[in-house]
């Protein structure tokens, strides 16, 4: 592979969006049918913002969080199989990392979803960034916030960032800007 292949939009030339979130999950991604499709699932106006790979269901494929929720798409050539959790009904998220592959589970209108097989530091990225997603959608039946519970959640918001430029899923750039964000909410 030459050093510019994997590089900016080259690789796939599907959409900005998908094609910018197809590089930061790294060359080991392995889901070229289902990104080329991916735009066949989506929302008009919206976008991808990360992807993995993961089994779900019997089959292998492509997680997408995008602007408005959580996707799992298989394109195969015999079947397809598409499965989507809107942020707004998703209640929580869990990880669970193994030496090199962990388990994504998603808690959404009281069902469970086990997404595994997903890359250890792709799937920590996406859960992080899936937290703080939620952290900022209100729960419907949640009691006020008392001011030590807020500052819990500052602090957990900026542990998941921290987090996030740790496995390298946002920049030093994005880091700063969501960080500035999230201390000018107190």
């Amino acid at each position: 592979m030459s050093t510019t292949e994997g590089v900016g939009m080259g690789k796939y030339n599907v959409r900005p969006d998908i094609d910018a979130a197809a590089e930061k999950a790294g060359p080991a991604l392995g889901s070229k049918r289902e990104i080329e499709n991916l735009p066949s699932v989506l929302w008009e106006g919206e976008t991808v913002d990360m992807l993995v790979t993961g089994l779900y269901g019997g089959g292998n494929g492509l997680v997408a969080l995008t602007d408005r929720r959580l996707i799992f798409f298989k394109h195969g050539m015999m079947s397809q199989k598409l499965e989507d959790f809107p942020l707004g009904n998703i209640s929580s998220v869990e990880w669970t990392g193994g030496m090199l592959m962990g388990t994504l589970t998603v808690y959404a209108s009281g069902n469970r979803a086990d997404i595994k097989n997903v890359a250890k530091a792709q799937g920590a990225a996406l859960s992080g960034e899936l937290r703080m997603r939620l952290s900022k959608t209100p729960a419907a039946a949640a009691p006020a916030a008392s001011v030590p519970s807020a500052a819990q959640d500052v602090a957990s918001r900026l542990a998941t960032l921290d987090q996030l430029r740790l496995v390298g899923a946002i920049t030093d750039a994005e880091y700063q800007d969501r960080r500035t964000a999230i201390l000018n909410s107190i």
